[in-house]
């Protein structure tokens, strides 16, 4: 049988937000996956297009280590949420996600609303197209 919707999410989010592992991100993906985040700049730090688990792998593994050594803000998973939307097409869902960043010494926190488009083969991505505000990864 193969994975559910919820259950390549949570693998995908795991792996990605919460751990911040680029082998088990990749290993999400099918071999030729893709990764799109459409509405990032072309001249940010953060990929736009990936094509296959060693390009994912890599990139996310540069962008893991550039965020660990400027210290940006985490998610807070206890104020953040999702909704999973599957739709008629089996190899299709869409999360919507609203996560929620602490703010540091009094800040307010920062909300942010995002959309991922994943379509799936053999209970992994083959494609994600992730909608997201560039400005968290610039």
């Amino acid at each position: 049988m193969s994975a559910t919707p919820q259950e390549i999410f949570g693998r995908y989010i795991h792996a990605g937000t919460v751990t911040r592992n680029a082998d088990a991100l990749a290993e999400c993906f099918t071999e030729d996956g893709v990764f799109e985040a459409p509405l990032v700049p072309a001249d940010a730090t953060f990929p736009r297009r990936l094509v296959g688990r060693a390009q994912i792998r890599s990139a996310m593994a540069a962008h893991y280590e550039r965020q660990a050594k400027t210290d940006g803000p985490a998610p807070d998973f206890a104020k953040s949420g999702y909704v999973l939307h599957i739709t008629s097409d089996p190899d299709v869902f869409i999360a919507e996600i609203d996560a929620v960043f602490d703010g540091e010494g009094g800040e307010v926190d920062t909300a942010v609303s995002l959309v991922q488009i994943f379509r799936v083969r053999d209970g992994r991505i083959a494609r994600l197209r992730d909608y997201f505000a560039p400005i968290l990864v610039q």
